[in-house]
């Protein structure tokens, strides 16, 4: 079966001109039915046509189709690989966080490309001009749809998904490799028996002999990641001296560079005929990579792959892997998702990893068959072998896993109530009946009707309404006596923040605290659930004790809280101390997430100052600045060096750089065309003045008078908290959105004291300005 006969006016968007016999049994059901589709096959028996097939469809019939990837790696791939369809006329347009969304091309597009954490949050967005383009999806295809049973990822897919369908019913069509229960999937989906297809492993283009490989676990677990290197280096040795490839998994970036360095070594003790240092071409090729230690390795055979990788770095492995100069390649389980580069021997050196946020965790059974499926080189190779390197602890649990697969389950349940707020919150669910009716579209309810006993399928129902119970109790959602439900404040901006409702909790408490401080803010977000497992290595100890002990903080926290509390105020000085650096990146990402929801929290229940207050300590956070340099980094072209330099020349704020001209920044080290820039940047901001024209220099005692304070606003306009305090007692406080001049009244009391201090304040909740400060003494004088 041609492409150019099937999908004539696509022929040019695929990468071959014939299709596969899986392909052809699958290709009517998609293109001649408005169904939906469950596919699962073997990994490289050519999914990803039937994808683009899908996409077809939908674009020959003037619809838009939504790609949902596994990995924000993925869904930049394929921005790379579908120019094809570009050149035929077509946008494609990826979503990701790392990017501004453009509205207007989002809009256009015929294919969009999501992870499904994106999705799920365009779709909660759905309702807003920015995001309405997600309800016109025609077609959404989910690649790797048995991420639904991945611990953290899974049960977002599932949600989304089942949003999705009930914002605009796009036909959907789900791909899997890995995917023993394939009919749950296509009842979840309403997939017709005639649209639900499970090609076995004699459609795999290279037959695949998977197994375990033992080694003897010690003490030392930076021994053991050796044990296990010689290991999987026993399996592919016969492979890569019979003139194979061999390809090994390994937990972090930092293995994969450490494995490869060492292989080079082992290789040579075994004399393996590797390398081609020889090829003169080729050898400098590799001495122009950016990476040292892959420049260093390549000529002998020895690659290593990882998302930290210059793009051209990564480019350069993946060719010279598939062209067969480099024969042994380590990678992290990312490149399993990925590029296709299957090679004859696969090994799974790590079954466990470090994750910053998680402490150490098993590798997925998917992504162990999703790696294994890697092995066997079509057009090369007749036969492919894969193994697992484990400890005999672990062998029988593999053993089975190997043999048997894995049934994909819902992860829903973990996290049941974050999902039923949110889509309160969202009002996509308006009252009792509209939850069970939401719970009957979820891939968590298919299960549990096919296996009642694990789900507990009779009980399912009274569960909702115990969970719809406690978010009332917890004040995420109100009921009415008609029991129609919505979604409080806290349960809106939980939903918005994606936040778990402990750590939705544990905002609002600090919310009502009187004294509000930077450390308790930072103690606050250390606290957060989404950092409970965070685990402190023995190494790492001291160096929390000194961080924490320099500051004089002293805490309740847990060990892991602490260490994250330690990285946060370390960062904030912009001094991270090396033990804490291995980990430091991904909390302080996650960290940044957390404070401006918790600014937003303190915003919302505590008033400006607060959020105010916050709004600088995130600002610290992720810029590493004094508190004195704060301010500067609001502004456009000033980053954190420049900042604190300028800081410790006596500039703190916009308007100091204003009032110190282009003459002064060159003096600082400037150029003249920067200064000109940064001066006209920091005039975007607020810059205040207060008068206090018509407060009185003395009142008499017994007496009172109403009087207004100007505050006029001579730069850019801004959202501004307004208190106002005598003798620091609060007198009003109030919100506006400071375009020009604004007046406030204020009561002058003849009060049983001899002065009045009167104190404005002007705080920013949304920039990380400090507050602006005025203050007016008023005699009280006695009636002679």
């Amino acid at each position: 079966m041609k492409v150019a006969d099937v999908v004539p006016e696509f022929a040019d968007a695929f990468s071959f001109d014939e299709f596969n016999q899986m392909q052809q049994e699958a290709a009517p059901g998609i293109l001649q039915t408005d169904s939906n589709v469950v596919v699962a096959a073997p990994t490289a028996s050519g999914k990803t046509a039937l994808a683009e097939l899908a996409i077809c469809r939908a674009l020959r019939h003037n619809g838009t189709a939504l790609f949902i990837a596994p990995l924000r790696a993925l869904t930049n791939e394929k921005e790379s690989e579908w120019d094809r369809f570009e050149s035929l006329g077509y946008s494609v347009y990826v979503v990701t966080g790392e990017r501004e969304l453009n509205t207007r091309r989002a809009e256009r597009a015929d294919i969009l490309v999501m992870t499904p954490e994106k999705a799920d949050s365009a779709t909660r967005k759905h309702d807003s001009a920015r995001y309405s383009f997600i309800t016109d999806i025609d077609c959404c295809v989910i690649d790797e749809v048995h991420l639904l049973d991945s611990d953290r990822r899974g049960g977002v897919l599932e949600v989304t998904v089942s949003r999705l369908r009930r914002l605009c019913d796009p036909r959907i069509v789900a791909l899997s490799a890995t995917m023993s229960n394939v009919d749950d999937v296509a009842g979840w989906l309403d997939a017709s028996s005639e649209t639900t297809f499970q090609f076995g492993e004699d459609y795999r283009p290279v037959e695949l002999h998977t197994g375990i490989q033992l080694y003897t676990h010690g003490d030392n677990t930076f021994a053991d990641k050796y044990r296990r290197l010689y290991r999987a280096l026993d399996c592919a040795e016969e492979h890569l001296r019979d003139g194979g490839q061999a390809l090994v998994f390994v937990s972090s970036r930092q293995d994969a560079v450490r494995a490869a360095g060492k292989a080079r070594d082992e290789i040579a003790q075994r004399d393996i005929p590797m390398g081609a240092r020889g090829e003169y071409e080729f050898h400098t090729s590799a001495k122009e990579l950016e990476n040292d230690a892959l420049s260093k390795a390549a000529p002998d055979g020895v690659g290593f792959h990882h998302a930290g990788l210059a793009k051209d770095d990564r480019d350069r492995v993946e060719s010279w892997f598939k062209s067969g100069e480099i024969q042994l390649l380590f990678s992290t389980s990312t490149l399993a998702w990925g590029v296709n580069l299957p090679a004859r021997c696969v090994v799974i050196r790590d079954t466990k990893y470090h994750d910053p946020l998680e402490g150490e965790v098993d590798i997925s059974p998917l992504d162990v068959l999703q790696m294994l499926g890697r092995a066997g080189r079509p057009s090369y190779d007749d036969v492919g072998y894969g193994w697992v390197v484990c400890d005999r602890s672990e062998a029988e649990k593999y053993r089975r896993l190997l043999a048997e697969g894995k049934e994909i389950e819902s992860r829903l349940a973990e996290d049941l109530d974050s999902h039923l707020n949110a889509e309160i919150a969202m009002g996509t669910i308006k009252d009792l009946d509209d939850v069970l009716t939401w719970l009957e579209t979820t891939f968590y309810y298919r299960r549990a009707e096919s296996n009642p006993g694990a789900y507990d399928f009779d009980t399912l129902k009274e569960r909702m309404r115990s969970t719809l119970d406690s978010l009332v109790n917890r004040g995420f959602v109100e009921m009415d006596d008609d029991l129609s439900v919505s979604g409080t404040t806290l349960g809106r901006l939980t939903s918005k923040y994606y936040l778990r409702l402990s750590t939705a909790e544990r905002f609002d408490l600090l919310c009502d605290q009187g004294t509000l401080t930077a450390t308790g803010i930072l103690e606050t977000v250390a606290g957060a659930g989404e950092f409970h497992a965070v685990s402190a290595r023995q190494s790492e100890s001291d160096a929390i004790d000194k961080v924490l002990s320099d500051a004089s903080i002293s805490t309740e926290l847990e060990d892991g809280s602490k260490k994250v509390l330690a990285i946060l105020y370390a960062g904030m000085n912009g001094a991270t101390p090396a033990d804490l650096r291995s980990d430091a990146w991904i909390i302080r990402q996650n960290a940044r997430r957390l404070l401006s929801a918790l600014r937003e929290f303190l915003d919302s229940f505590a008033g400006p100052r607060a959020a105010s207050l916050a709004r600088r300590v995130a600002a610290r956070v992720e810029h590493g600045v004094s508190r004195d340099a704060v301010a500067l980094t609001a502004i456009d072209g000033i980053g954190a060096t420049r900042a604190n330099k300028l800081a410790t020349g006596g500039l703190h704020s916009p308007a100091d750089i204003i009032d110190a001209g282009v003459t002064e920044l060159q003096r600082a080290g400037l150029t003249e065309g920067v200064a000109k820039q940064i001066v006209t940047n920091a005039r975007e901001f607020p810059d205040i003045d207060v008068r206090w024209e018509s407060l009185p220099d003395e009142i008499t005692r017994g007496a009172n008078e109403i009087c207004e304070v100007t505050i006029r606003n001579v730069g850019g306009s801004g959202y501004v908290g307004i208190r106002i305090t005598v003798n620091n007692i609060e007198m009003t406080a109030t919100e506006t959105y400071l375009d020009n001049t604004t007046t406030v009244p204020v009561g002058v009391f003849g009060a049983d004291t001899e002065k009045l201090e009167f104190t404005i304040e002007i705080t920013f909740p949304a920039e990380p300005l400090h507050p602006v400060r005025a203050q007016r003494a008023v005699s009280v004088v006695d009636n002679e």
